[in-house]
């Protein structure tokens, strides 16, 4: 039995044994193995001290295969595939600016997205100034902001596409891109944001827009990969360290 756990230890010092052969030669030294051990347990009252001696070393090899064999169970290569989940620039979905301009959703591919529902009459209004702040100091480092003005919240964005605009320069000299008004809730709510809410449509979860000012962070492929709570700053520190992480 030495014999044949000292030949087995190559193998399980490598890790795993890949081949079908080789999982077949493991799986006997484990049978032999396991009938030895309770072998020895059932005539453990007839052995001498030296034989309990070789038959506390046998279940400790025994304990060792089989810890060793469980520690290096690999995943299969499926399983180390990681999935890829659906990209918003397979959607095809038609978006304007405010001033009525089509809007290439496609043109952002390879660059990290934020997209957000914006509203000028808001308490967290004044987090258009950290947003054009982050994109100004990210957007050559592959940042796009994208607001999305939406009157879905105590009808808090009440004005025409025009007049968001100019709040907006007015104010806070926003810069990132703007779309034009849209739901982002209900029975009217914009294909865009179907998208970002719905696991069936992202295939990464579920979520609902909870207020003025939600982030959806998206990677460079499109698909997303966290919501944000309206109240987090767009400068949050955890928003940065996803900034500054580089694309996989």
């Amino acid at each position: 039995m030495g014999r044949l756990f000292l030949a087995d230890a190559g193998q399980l010092f490598g890790i795993r044994p890949q081949t079908r052969k080789a999982r077949s030669y493991e799986s006997r030294a484990f049978l032999f193995l396991s009938i030895r051990l309770w072998t020895q347990i059932a005539s453990f009252g007839k052995q001498s001290v030296i034989h309990f001696k070789m038959s506390a070393k046998s279940i400790f090899a025994f304990l060792f295969f089989v810890g060793l064999s469980a520690f290096s169970q690999k995943p299969t290569s499926m399983d180390n595939t990681k999935k890829k989940l659906p990209s918003l620039y397979e959607q095809n979905f038609k978006v304007e600016t405010l001033t009525g301009e089509q809007f290439d959703l496609e043109s952002l591919k390879g660059k990290k997205v934020m997209i957000v529902n914006t509203a000028s009459k808001c308490g967290l209004t004044p987090q258009y100034e950290q947003l054009e702040m982050l994109y100004k100091k990210y957007k050559d480092h592959g940042l796009v902001i994208i607001g999305f003005p939406a009157n879905n919240f105590a009808e808090q964005e009440p004005g025409t596409n025009k007049e968001i605009a100019s709040f907006c320069q007015a104010n806070y000299g926003v810069t990132f891109p703007m779309m034009a008004k849209v739901s982002v809730k209900g029975d009217d709510m914009a294909p865009i944001y179907r998208f970002l809410t719905q696991k069936s449509k992202n295939g990464l979860m579920d979520s609902e827009v909870e207020w003025n000012f939600q982030k959806f962070l998206l990677n460079e492929n499109g698909e997303l990969v966290r919501v944000v709570e309206p109240r987090t700053s767009p400068t949050d520190k955890t928003i940065v360290a996803w900034l500054n992480q580089k694309a996989k």
